[in-house]
């Protein structure tokens, strides 16, 4: 993985609004999937940075004011409905209908802090194709993972490192960042939580120049995860291991 210096403050990352009017800078998408989450939304948009060029919100059907409250903050938010259920299917979508150059995707329910957008950026900036949150490398942490996630996911890097040599130090945290000309080499055809392990194997096995960036992971502010530790757990082992005897893409 490639070694950036990623932003230390959110007011560095302030500091990057004088370079977007430089029209060779990078333009930078932020893609959002939400099910049901009206509730979370004006604290997760109001984290995002004023020099953001883009947001995309990806909605799987959701039954509350989930769209209208989007509008209200934002109105120049672009909306895709996606009828296909899962977050897989809903960050394969988002990706492709982003246009910024970086594509900076963070979930809906408040446990992401928009001010770390920066840091993202930064180290696409500096060479990284493909960016990894981590929960749990230096300056990282969270609030909200239990022992028994935190056991799987140490379990799970190991696995990918065996079997693919992919060094990571957190493998299901869905806090990344891409460019845009190298979505089509990840090849998302995942629909479910496993879509973030997945992403990870994908850009290694692409040889992308990948980059780690220290994350805080908060609690969800509203609601209820739809995530299932261990029924997504045994999603995420079969992908790896899907993943291990499909032919690589040339």
């Amino acid at each position: 993985m490639v070694a950036v210096n990623p932003s230390p403050s959110s007011s560095d990352a302030d500091d990057f609004s004088d370079l977007t009017s430089n029209r060779t800078a990078p333009t930078v998408s932020v893609m959002i999937p939400t099910l049901n989450e009206a509730g979370n939304l004006p604290y997760v948009l109001n984290t995002i940075p004023h020099w953001v060029d883009e947001i995309v919100l990806v909605d799987g059907r959701s039954q509350d004011d989930t769209l209208r409250v989007a509008k209200l903050l934002h109105p120049e938010i672009r909306i895709v409905k996606e009828l296909r259920r899962g977050k897989g299917a809903a960050m394969r979508a988002g990706l492709e209908a982003a246009k910024g150059d970086f594509i900076i995707a963070l979930d809906a329910d408040g446990s992401m802090d928009g001010a770390e957008i920066g840091r993202f950026r930064d180290a696409l900036a500096n060479g990284a194709q493909y960016v990894k949150g981590t929960r749990f490398g230096p300056g990282a942490g969270s609030a909200d993972i239990t022992k028994f996630r935190r056991f799987g996911d140490g379990g799970i890097c190991l696995l990918i490192k065996i079997l693919f040599g992919a060094r990571y130090t957190d493998a299901t945290y869905g806090y990344i960042g891409v460019r845009k000309d190298c979505v089509e080499k990840l090849g998302i055809d995942s629909d479910g939580f496993e879509v973030e392990t997945l992403i990870g194997i994908r850009a290694h096995r692409a040889g992308l120049r990948t980059a780690e960036v220290p994350c805080f992971e908060a609690t969800r502010i509203h609601g209820d995860s739809n995530l299932h530790a261990l029924r997504d757990g045994f999603r995420i082992l079969g992908t790896i291991i899907k993943e291990r005897f499909r032919r690589r893409r040339a």
